[in-house]
């Protein structure tokens, strides 16, 4: 009887193999398919000259990128990686929800498909295509590392938290910002935003806010907010309400703009906003989701809890300054 080969591999170690070819298939499908959608973006603004990332998201070639990147330029030029390459034009940009719309002049590569970030869970595979530091056509995988990330960004004198976030440890590096995050479909679910430190990028989401958002950019140029003037954070409800509402937790107002909707509708410091709209409050970003442009100019209603009781107020929504 011959003696074992010392080199063959045993049999424990072919499901490790097949696991990690699965993996490589899955990695490889995503690049094939997104690849040639993300663009190589050259910008030059009024703060000198850029470089990003792009995703053509459209068949009439719109591309979706970072606010960031462009830096206030109004045109620039989209290389692809099948030598594809375009000037493209600003349509608009929303800084605070780090998203900005080009339209190219010439023909680009067929679309991406965009997902739903909103169906992503910790631990799913993600894929990163960008162009780190000139690289173009990068690709670099991993995982969902968290959700529900805030993510400040800025116009002006106005900070707003971009909410949800994707937190992953694809590497994302200079030169990623605008790319795409797609999930093991080759659905683009995330546009790279920033890096926050070694094995943390984030990207912002790609939902039903971000597909409103971009509608916006596309047919206006620009993104209209409304503002109700109060800032504050999550507060626990006494335990009677809690039951009443079932859940334990709403906003406690710590500043009333004076003159803004909220101080003409009579809302104080102190009192805790339980819903607004009809939908519950539990903190700053759900006010947020709800000042998309179609809420401007609209009564709404606003419901606290104020020394112990229920108190319903209206108020009328102004256009945020920007």
């Amino acid at each position: 009887m011959s003696s074992p080969d010392p080199t063959a591999p045993d049999h424990p170690t072919a499901p490790r193999d097949d696991a990690l070819d699965a993996y490589s298939r899955v990695v490889t499908g995503v690049a094939e398919a997104v690849r040639p959608a993300v663009a190589a973006l050259r910008v030059r603004g009024p703060r000198g000259a850029g470089s990003g990332s792009g995703v053509v998201f459209t068949a009439d070639g719109f591309i979706v990128t970072s606010a960031h990147v462009l830096g206030g330029a109004r045109r620039g030029q989209a290389a692809f990686l099948d030598g594809t390459e375009t000037e493209v034009d600003v349509v608009g940009a929303d800084p605070l929800a780090d998203l900005a719309v080009l339209r190219a002049r010439g023909a680009t590569p067929a679309a991406a498909t965009l997902g739903d970030a909103d169906r992503l869970r910790v631990g799913q595979l993600v894929v990163a295509v960008g162009n780190p530091f000139g690289l173009a056509g990068t690709v670099t995988a991993g995982v969902v590392s968290a959700l529900g990330r805030a993510f400040p960004a800025r116009s002006g004198q106005t900070v707003r938290m971009i909410d949800d976030v994707i937190q992953t440890d694809a590497a994302l590096n200079p030169g990623n910002s605008g790319g795409a995050l797609a999930d093991a479909a080759a659905r683009v679910v995330g546009i790279a935003t920033a890096v926050a430190g070694v094995g943390l990028g984030l990207a912002v989401p790609v939902n039903g806010t971000t597909r409103r958002i971009l509608t916006e950019l596309m047919a206006t140029g620009r993104v209209r907010r409304a503002w109700l003037g109060v800032a504050g954070a999550p507060a626990p409800l006494p335990p009677q309400v809690a039951e009443r509402l079932g859940r334990r937790f709403g906003l406690r107002v710590s500043e009333v703009v004076p003159g803004s909707p909220a101080g003409q509708a009579g809302l104080y410091v102190g009192d805790v906003i339980l819903s607004a709209g009809a939908r519950p409050i539990t903190g700053a970003q759900d006010l947020q989701r709800l000042m998309l442009g179609d809420a401007v100019g609209t009564r709404f209603p606003v419901t606290v809890l104020r020394h112990g009781a229920l108190v319903d107020v209206i108020a009328v929504l102004d256009e945020l300054p920007v």
